[in-house]
């Protein structure tokens, strides 16, 4: 196996992304493998490698990217270090690094994944990156097969459990607050996010756009999941019956946590990982 860290790419706004491509040893006309993080995510958290490496170990090409607007940087990878970036993150510019990131995929120029099958193009989103995953896949054909990881089924992250009050005050000042439970930081949530939902929301309604797609789609979830919970992923195999619907009793991370030092996987993540290289493989 290869592996190439941190090749720089502007995505939305010029901002400039981050990607990790990682090779099996004889890498001819081998599956390509894209992976979008959640909200609060960035692909190294909770050493992704590890799950990259088991991928590539099956055949597949496998790439993740850090979202332009995620609040890291090229220099801090790992840490919301540009909060104004991550201030003014939303669907729209998610969808277009989406889409930057499969053009630069299958560009002809691309000397990281030549000789492999850029007919084949497969995708798996987490949470957030699940749902924008879903959005992407009905308007791109180039995604063969998608695979979603505790998918959000509503374009609400995280202001959907907000009360009336605390939407008005959004408007009113122009900014919220997340708080990140892990770094103890108060995220700013401009209020251009709930503004990009209202002009889009049409094409945000991620149960009808699952229910347009053609391909293959598994939908995992974790019944212990608090963060996304269990109905998402009813909504999204109802709204799309000829869907493959797995579930384990596990969290919304499938037991892991960053930083992960371990050199193993907590038994969850292993299972999805099977399971998800098992669908990619029929």
């Amino acid at each position: 196996m290869t592996s190439t860290k941190n090749i720089v790419v502007n995505g939305a706004a010029d901002k400039p992304m981050l990607i990790d491509v990682f090779l099996p040893e004889s890498s001819h006309n081998c599956p390509i493998l894209l992976y979008a993080h959640g909200f609060c995510g960035f692909k190294d958290w909770g050493n992704f490698d590890l799950i990259a490496n088991r991928f590539v170990e099956e055949g597949f090409v496998f790439i993740k990217f850090n979202f332009s607007h995620n609040g890291t940087s090229p220099e801090y990878p790992e840490d919301f270090v540009d909060l104004e970036a991550f201030g003014n993150n939303n669907y729209s510019k998610e969808l277009e690094d989406l889409s930057i990131i499969t053009n630069w995929i299958v560009d002809a120029n691309n000397s990281y994944l030549k000789d492999n099958a850029k007919d084949k193009i497969y995708l798996i989103g987490h949470s957030m990156g699940g749902g924008m995953s879903i959005l992407h896949s009905a308007k791109d054909n180039r995604i063969n097969k998608l695979a979603t990881w505790a998918s959000i089924a509503q374009c609400k992250t995280p202001w959907g459990k907000w009360d009336a009050d605390k939407l008005e005050l959004w408007k009113e000042t122009g900014v919220q607050f997340y708080p990140n439970g892990r770094t103890k930081q108060e995220l700013p949530l401009y209020y251009q996010l709930y503004q990009d939902y209202l002009h889009n929301e049409k094409e945000y309604n991620i149960p009808h756009k699952i229910s347009t797609l053609t391909i293959p789609v598994l939908i995992c979830q974790g019944t212990n999941d608090t963060a996304v919970t269990l109905e998402n992923a009813f909504m999204l195999h109802e709204s799309l019956p000829s869907s493959t619907l797995f579930t384990l009793e596990t969290d919304h991370v499938f037991g892991r946590s960053h930083p992960w030092i371990s050199h193993d996987l907590p038994d969850a993540t292993k299972i999805v990982v099977a399971k998800t290289i098992k669908f990619f493989n029929e």
